[in-house]
């Protein structure tokens, strides 16, 4: 039953961390759809790690392959979080609207660590992924 509890809440973070990226591209003040591009990058960000947990040897002392994933996992966070400041600070967007991007990156962002260890556990019906 905890297993059902972490898939709805995550389910209800993810929601709500859309919800201010579409409130940053549709509310009339702001009413510009640039920041909608930060979406590409929540489905880019986990691809590198998944392949790395896929392809991953384990027998093998190193990791290197993880460690490569982590660091395109990172370059991918960082420019999700750059994109919205350097639209604000060429003008493109107002700063309201970077605001509720960067709300819902760090919301996103969260929920997707939170399926991560989550369903990493052992005793989870869904360590599949």
């Amino acid at each position: 039953m905890a297993g059902i509890k972490a898939l709805v809440s995550l389910a209800f973070a993810g929601s709500i961390g859309m919800t201010f990226v579409i409130l940053a591209c549709a509310l009339p003040q702001y009413a510009i759809w640039w920041p909608f591009f930060v979406v590409l990058f929540y489905v880019l960000a986990p691809i590198p790690t998944l392949m790395s947990r896929r392809y991953s040897d384990p027998s093998n002392s190193g990791h290197s392959c993880l460690e490569a994933a982590i660091f395109a996992t990172m370059g991918v966070l960082v420019s999700s979080f750059a994109l919205p400041i350097v639209l604000a600070r060429g003008g493109q967007i107002l700063w309201g609207a970077c605001y509720l991007t960067l709300a819902g990156n760090f919301i996103v962002y969260g929920t997707l660590l939170g399926f991560f260890l989550t369903f990493e556990a052992e005793d989870s019906d869904y360590n599949m992924w």
